[in-house]
């Protein structure tokens, strides 16, 4: 099987520090071509992968001010579209922009939605010749039809089993979203030290929200850890806090920290319910004083156990099985 996967080139792949689509994409991409597939990735010209790597842009336009996404990202589409009939499938991971062409691709077109953004988009995917999977199935939009639901994998191997300790865990972009300063209430509550990793994604919240309580000693901020390091800041962590403001499609930082054996007690929203396994990975709660209550149950789970049970399900290599199902669906038919 030839498999060409458009990748998103907001960063590289995989992302040196932020950037979850290129993170997902490219395990895809080697997990793939480890098992014999033929794939071409299309990705920026700096990423890593065991694929085939082809490119437009040198590096991400997210880190060069002079690229204009909104061109590269048109050019990138073009040329994957040029060579779209040297493949028996091609998987997008850039959102709805390819879309606009799925006509014209010479190769069926699968497309990842990584989390559904609302009802204004919704004239592109109705209109395109795709076939869709969803991350989670609480993401999945009910105006349309979906061949699968694929959670995300992980690279168990980056992430091992850590000690753990006594301070909390914040990680993911600093936004209200992520209720980055839900997060630093809770710690404060408590009494425990918490710890913030992730890029800043609205710097008036970080300003007025996060940053008056950033001390050093009771909250601590590390900035956008790099994937080597994200790991041991997990591992080191007695809870991962997420009480997140919205629907969250997936959170990889929540089955990243699960991984690393770290338990977790997330709000109620989105995905959270068919991600964490209640009393193994973590606890679901519904509110800061629910969280606050939570704490010390989840902080007494057994890593281990929480470790095992968050490889079985979001390894890279359970993701690259599921994606090989699908194409399997698309292909066989043709």
């Amino acid at each position: 099987m030839k498999v060409g996967i458009l990748g998103p080139i907001t960063w590289r792949t995989p992302p040196e520090h932020y950037g979850p689509w290129e993170q997902v994409t490219g395990l895809l991409a080697d997990g793939l071509a480890d098992r014999g597939v033929d794939v071409t990735l299309f990705a920026t010209g700096d990423s890593r992968t065991r694929a085939r790597l082809d490119s437009v842009i040198p590096h991400g336009y997210a880190e060069d001010p002079e690229l204009d996404g909104r061109v590269w990202e048109a050019l990138h589409v073009g040329h994957a579209l040029a060579r779209s009939g040297e493949f028996d499938l091609v998987h997008n991971h850039l959102d709805w922009l390819p879309l606009c062409f799925s006509h014209q691709f010479a190769a069926p077109l699968v497309t990842t939605i990584h989390g559904f953004s609302g009802p204004g988009i919704l004239p592109a995917y109705r209109r395109a010749a795709s076939s869709y999977v969803a991350i989670s199935d609480s993401d999945r939009s009910p105006e349309l039809e979906y061949l699968a639901t694929v959670h995300h994998g992980v690279d168990v191997d980056a992430l091992p089993l850590g000690a753990g300790g006594e301070c909390l865990v914040s990680l993911g972009r600093i936004h209200p979203d992520k209720g980055t300063a839900e997060a630093i209430t809770i710690a404060q509550r408590v009494g425990r030290r918490l710890v913030l990793a992730g890029i800043v994604h609205d710097q008036r919240y970080f300003d007025e929200e996060v940053a008056p309580h950033v001390d050093g000693d009771g909250v601590v901020y590390l900035g956008s850890v790099d994937p080597r390091e994200r790991g041991r800041v997990l591992g080191e962590a007695a809870v991962l806090l997420h009480p997140v403001a919205f629907d969250e499609p997936f959170g990889l930082s929540v089955v990243e920290s699960m991984v690393c054996g770290t338990p977790v007690v997330a709000y109620r929203r989105g995905s959270m319910p068919e991600i964490v396994d209640e009393g193994v990975t973590g606890y679901l709660v519904s509110d800061a004083d629910a969280a606050v209550s939570a704490l010390d149950a989840a902080a007494a789970l057994d890593r281990s156990r929480c470790r095992e049970r968050a490889v079985a399900r979001y390894s890279a290599a359970r993701m690259v099985t599921d994606y090989l199902d699908v194409y399997a669906g698309v292909v066989a038919p043709r």
